[in-house]
């Protein structure tokens, strides 16, 4: 089952990233095409900004997709570099899911939650792997008498 999730995980990732990136290009075209401006800042700067910012965000979601997507095929832990980009994609859900609720409303928090979900299920049931000779040894312990 963890298999599954893993590789569902990673298909959800995939498809935010995609999801954030094309939202991202059609804030940047709304900006350059109405010639928006905050504070005086060059509406050009501004388009540009987002549609850098939608393209690092979308490929950051790729990255932990597809470490989610190689610890479903492989079916071994991520490393440690690995876990900590899962573990910062989780709590980066958290707190935009909290944040969604405000300002999108409630199905989009369904959604983060339900990645958040995917993550921490992959996270937990891919646990850090102990070499054989590290564990508890399966021989009964001789008291001595």
């Amino acid at each position: 089952m963890r298999r599954a999730v893993a590789i569902v995980t990673a298909l959800v990732l995939f498809g935010e990233a995609v999801g954030v990136v094309l939202i991202n290009a059609v804030l940047a075209t709304v900006v350059e095409n109405q010639s928006m401006s905050l504070a005086g800042m060059d509406p050009a700067a501004m388009s540009t900004g987002t549609r850098v910012m939608g393209g690092v965000f979308g490929l950051l979601l790729a990255l932990c997709g597809l470490i989610a997507l190689l610890a479903g095929v492989r079916d071994r832990s991520p490393g440690r570099f690995r876990r900590i980009v899962l573990i910062g994609c989780a709590v980066a859900h958290g707190v935009l899911g909290a944040v969604t609720v405000g300002l999108v409303g409630w199905g989009a928090f369904a959604f983060m939650m339900l990645v958040l979900a995917l993550l921490v299920f992959t996270l937990l049931a891919y646990g850090p792997e102990t070499p054989a000779g590290d564990g508890p040894s399966e021989e009964p312990v001789l008291a001595a008498a």
